[in-house]
């Protein structure tokens, strides 16, 4: 009970954590966000943050209060949106485009390695067997 207790606590800590940024795409944080957009995204910058920050309030939503029967449906999908989102990150760091405090490239490149800890964290807190996945 108490390792299930830890995935719920940890799904909806990432689920609110999604809630968060989404809602920062569509207001405080828009202009950050748009650094991050690559140039090669045929949508105009802010449309993109626009509709990733749709996205991912709607990701974070599912992570919180999604019936159980979803969950693992769920957390592949957030994982999945992670995996999408990267070539962002890796665009802020070649481009050396400043946001989120992210102002030096050693802020820029360590900030990749924290996508596989999210797209693991997506998977994990939502009961999915990662080796089943990769079979």
């Amino acid at each position: 009970m108490k390792n299930e207790s830890l995935k719920n606590i940890a799904r909806i800590t990432l689920g609110a954590g999604l809630l968060f940024a989404g809602i920062s795409h569509l207001t405080f944080a828009r202009t950050d966000f748009k650094a991050q957009v690559p140039d090669w995204v045929p949508l105009k910058k802010d449309d993109t943050v626009v509709l990733s920050g749709i996205g991912e309030i709607a990701l974070g939503a599912a992570l919180v209060i999604a019936p159980k029967r979803h969950e693992k449906l769920v957390g592949i999908v957030a994982a999945s949106f992670f995996v999408a989102v990267f070539p962002g990150n890796i665009s802020q760091y070649i481009n050396k485009r400043s946001a989120f405090g992210l102002d030096t490239d050693s802020k820029r490149l360590m900030r990749l390695f924290f996508q596989p800890v999210l797209v693991y964290w997506a998977l994990k807190s939502t009961g999915n067997n990662l080796k089943k996945i990769g079979k």
